[in-house]
């Protein structure tokens, strides 16, 4: 519900743009001629979460009253949303106020993932693990977190992944999503078990230490064949090429649109460095979060197909 508020009934205090409002921005929306959309207040504080250049830019235009959408829950959350608000649409944050808000959300909500805070905070998970290690007091005291996909599952999976072997072992015809349901690990880290145990590796990820005494996790080996090369690419080309050729998919709708969804794999790991060197500093957090959904879904259409050839032979 949108309504009518005094502006000088509302507080700016607590933004995360710890660099205030940008002119320039606020003068290129006060001559817009359109209705700008509502901001979003906190109703308990009156705090504005979202808007703030909208808000100036109705008090240079001599307005008194401004059009507003209430939150009413709690503080914490208010930040939260303020944060999300301002990384997905308008002016966006800095790297900086992105990392200091990530912060701020790792003590305020310290059982959410990296990956949940990642994106809400528009940064990779891997920079929000490493400002939770330097942030003291942030762990959480039953040994779990909330994913980004509202699931709860344990900081240490060691559990889940013995559980998704046996589950792999039994039915391999199981979704990664189905076993990550029940083994309570994420379907990623089901991949990750399922190519293991394939390679003949220990589902469990072993902890060393290094010379210098630090835990760090012991990689799998890579086969050479799995490295993303030039010559991967090309015979990725290859065989998108000999699917292109045959009728069953170029004069069907449905196998277009399959060949148009390969052909994006076609191109080598170089080109991809091109592609990824270029993404706005803004862009990347959400980039990566889309990219790491798009490798769970197509593991999980490998196997699927990989069940339907089963099926045939």
């Amino acid at each position: 519900m949108v309504v009518e508020v005094e502006i000088g009934s509302l507080s700016t205090a607590d933004s995360p743009r710890t660099s205030g409002v940008d002119p320039d921005h606020v003068e290129a929306l006060a001559v817009v001629q359109t209705p700008l959309p509502p901001i979003t207040v906190h109703r308990p504080t009156m705090r504005v979460i979202d808007g703030l250049h909208r808000l100036r830019a109705a008090e240079l235009r001599g307005q008194r009253k401004i059009a507003v959408k209430y939150f009413d829950g709690a503080e914490d959350d208010a930040f939260v949303l303020a944060v999300e608000s301002n990384v997905t649409h308008g002016l966006p944050l800095t790297t900086a106020d992105r990392k200091r808000a990530a912060a701020r959300i790792i003590a305020t909500h310290p059982q959410w993932s990296d990956r949940m805070i990642a994106s809400v905070s528009g940064i990779a998970p891997g920079t929000v693990a490493d400002i939770r290690r330097r942030e003291p007091g942030s762990g959480t005291g039953d040994g779990s977190r909330i994913g980004h996909d509202g699931r709860v599952r344990p900081i240490n999976g060691a559990e889940g992944r013995r559980l998704a072997s046996e589950l792999i072992a039994q039915n391999p015809g199981l979704s990664l999503r189905q076993v990550a349901r029940v083994a309570s690990i994420s379907p990623e880290t089901v991949r990750d078990v399922r190519n293991r145990m394939m390679r003949g590796e220990d589902p469990v990820v072993r902890r060393g230490r290094q010379p210098g005494g630090e835990h760090r996790v012991v990689a799998p080996r890579v086969r050479p064949s799995a490295v993303p090369d030039r010559d991967a690419a090309q015979d990725r080309a290859a065989a998108v090429k000999r699917l292109k050729a045959d009728p069953a998919l170029r004069f069907s709708e449905v196998g277009r649109t399959l060949l148009r969804l390969l052909n994006i794999h076609t191109i080598s790991m170089e080109e991809w460095d091109q592609i990824i060197d270029k993404v706005p500093p803004h862009c990347r957090g959400v980039v990566a979060y889309l990219a790491g959904e798009s490798a769970e879904m197509w593991a999980e259409v490998a196997t699927r197909m990989q069940g339907k050839v089963a099926e045939t032979a």
